[in-house]
């Protein structure tokens, strides 16, 4: 008697279990993806209990004849290749043939199909069951998985746990295919409900919702024989895992470690380390460069040029990052689930200006003599962002001067603020960092002629309104509330302006050097990274046994700031282990523009203000600072009206 023998077939099909079936989520994919090859349009997933007890998938597909249905549960039976040279351009899901003989020979198994035009469909039963009614399409029932191995069930995690799985897999199916609708119910109740109307962006918001929606930057890039697209959120929006990132290659959801590291290099700099972007990368390459027989579960790939694909992601996550001409009002931070907490404060009351007997009505101005003819009609002029964008209709002469006289001072102080003087230049890195015009003083406002009925065309840009805590930054545009950390704000200014030297940071000299005096250990950085504190703005010399003269700092930090850090950057070196040149730099260039920003508890003009938001504007990733901290959230016009509980009232 021989000792080797050849398995039979349940045998077989139960060890095949072990690799494609490993849990119930693993059902559940085998069987959508085979829904999915089948052309189907609207796909239905019910199951209980985690999918431990009851699992159903239901699509409307082509559905398949008689001699079909009964050879599909044959094991390595399939529709999808016929030969091995077919697996170097299979563009299916599946192809194997596994998976519907492995998920039968480990539970209650259910088929029903029937293709258009039949009068009949096909019903398979492997273990038994009711007979139903016969749709066209397919219907797979998978019931008590891993009975007749209980072992195997043992080591299966909580119905809940389980059930998450599932959604997991759905979710990330759903965003392979937005042009399917997807039905998810789990212990009767609906959980993902997806259009199908074949636009990413509808699928993306029906999952996560509006506020990860409106979070969401486009990413495109098309480069030869590689073409991206898809969303990644903003930095300001992160998620606590790398599960919220789906990357799809030819329509076949996979895991790729290039292409998360590609990710993570782009948002280095903007986010902390504990958090991840929510993101959807589709990614088409021909089919020939590309292995997909790698793994059972068809998870991995491998890729001919996996370096290119690296270089295409990180640069298509790289340009939508970047604002490239967005205001401030679309890089904000949406607030999520903003917490209300109602308190009694006192509060100071001013008494408004009285009226003026006279209605005050604009002159012309002096270069612009007033038309013959033209009669000296009253000239209201908005005063604020509100009016300017809504009113449609004149605001009365008494009004106005009520509004004007209740302002005058506000008017003034802007109107100095906006002439060059030294308040403004009283830090250093506030030297130039307005492109914008100079906001128009109260009086040249007042001069502009506004006819009857005119509506003011406002140019959509963030106006400062306010301090709070002398930290926060108050601003408005036409369409919310802006908060902006003006030491975060000017964090990511002065750090986006020192990377993008791409030699040595300018330097000032100082009129009286610095003697700085340090250990034996920071005395052997110092000397060992001499070229990098001097591409960094300081020049020092080694005056004595573990001494060194200061002398020059860079031209954005403050004198009494040079010692201290110096000192954080000597702590950041001594903490780095096995990292690049490159890596240094950033970290040191982060430090400096953490120490040489304006800190909370500085009080600010609004002309300090506007230059600042403007600067954000302007500046490469003004999302957050180098440290991963939002620099401005924004308040909608509609979330101030949910909060105010003003919605549903009519006003």
């Amino acid at each position: 008697m021989t000792m080797i023998h050849v398995l039979d077939d349940n045998t077989i099909n139960k060890i095949a279990a072990g690799e494609v079936v490993e849990r119930p989520a693993s059902v559940i994919k085998e069987l959508v993806e085979n829904a999915m090859d089948a052309g189907a349009t609207r796909i239905e997933v019910e199951i209980m209990a985690g999918g431990t007890s009851f699992m159903r998938v239901t699509d409307n597909g082509r559905g398949m004849s008689t001699e079909d249905a009964h050879l599909a549960i044959l094991r390595h039976a399939t529709s999808k290749i016929r030969e091995v040279g077919d697996l170097n351009t299979v563009g299916t899901l599946g192809f194997r043939g596994e998976a519907l003989p492995t998920i039968a020979s480990v539970s209650r198994f259910t088929l029903l199909t029937r293709r258009e035009g039949d009068d009949l469909g096909t019903r398979v039963t492997i273990t038994g069951g009711k007979e139903p009614d016969c749709n066209i399409g397919t219907t797979v029932k998978v019931e008590d998985l891993f009975f007749n191995p209980p072992a195997r069930k043992k080591f299966l995690k909580t119905n809940h746990t389980e059930g998450s799985r599932i959604n997991d897999f759905i979710v990330k199916l759903a965003l392979s295919r937005p042009d399917i609708e997807f039905h998810f119910i789990n212990n009767n109740k609906m959980s993902v409900v997806t259009p199908g109307t074949g636009n990413l962006y509808d699928t993306i918001q029906a999952i996560y919702g509006g506020k990860t929606a409106d979070s969401l930057l486009g990413l495109t890039l098309e480069d030869e024989d590689i073409k991206i697209s898809g969303y990644i959120t903003k930095p300001s929006m992160l998620k606590s895992s790398r599960a919220w990132q789906t990357y799809i290659v030819n329509s076949r959801i996979i895991q790729n470690r290039a292409i998360a590291k590609a990710i993570d290099n782009a948002y280095k700099s903007l986010i902390p380390k504990s958090g991840f972007p929510l993101a959807v990368l589709c990614i088409e390459v021909p089919q020939r460069t590309i292995d997909v027989n790698v793994h059972p579960q068809k998870s991995e790939l491998k890729f001919e040029d996996e370096s290119r694909v690296f270089k295409a992601v990180y640069k298509a996550v790289l340009d939508a990052i970047r604002p490239a001409g967005r205001g401030l009002g679309e890089v904000a931070a949406v607030v999520e689930k903003p917490e209300q907490h109602v308190t009694m404060e006192p509060m100071q009351f001013v008494p408004a200006t009285e009226p003026l007997a006279e209605p005050i009505i604009p002159q012309w101005p002096q270069a612009e003599a007033r038309p013959a003819g033209q009669p000296a009609v009253q000239r209201a002029q908005p005063k604020t962002i509100y009016e300017a964008v809504h009113r449609t209709a004149p605001i009365s002469a008494r009004t106005m001067a009520g509004f004007s006289a209740a302002q005058q001072s506000l008017r003034e102080e802007r109107g100095a603020a906006a002439m060059p003087d030294s308040s403004v230049l009283d830090h250093p890195g506030m030297v130039a960092e307005s492109s914008a015009p100079a906001m128009k003083s109260g009086d040249d406002a007042e001069a502009s002629p506004c006819q009857e009925g005119e509506v003011l065309q406002y140019d959509g840009s963030v106006v400062p309104i306010g301090q709070v805590d002398l930290t926060y930054i108050i601003a408005q545009d036409a369409k919310g509330l802006y908060i902006v950390d003006q030491h975060a704000a000017h964090e990511r200014i002065l750090f986006d302006k020192f990377s993008a030297m791409a030699g040595d940071i300018p330097s000032q000299q100082l009129l009286v050097h610095q003697i700085l005096s340090f250990d034996q250990k920071e005395s052997d950085l110092v000397e060992a990274h001499q070229e990098l504190f001097a591409s960094l703005g300081f020049h020092m010399e080694m005056s004595g046994n573990q001494e060194f003269r200061l002398i020059e700092v860079p031209a954005d930090v403050p004198v009494s700031e040079a010692e201290d850090i110096i000192r954080e950057i000597l702590t950041n070196l001594m903490d780095m282990h096995e990292t690049t040149a490159k890596e240094i730099r950033q970290a040191c260039l982060a430090t400096t523009a953490c120490r040489a920003a304006i800190k909370a508890g500085e009080e600010l003009s609004f002309r300090q203000m506007q230059i600042i938001l403007d600067a954000l504007a302007h500046t490469a990733f003004p999302y957050t600072c180098p440290h991963g901290r939002p620099t401005i959230l924004k308040f909608s016009s509609e979330e101030l009206a949910k909060m105010f509980k003003r919605t549903g009232f009519g006003f």
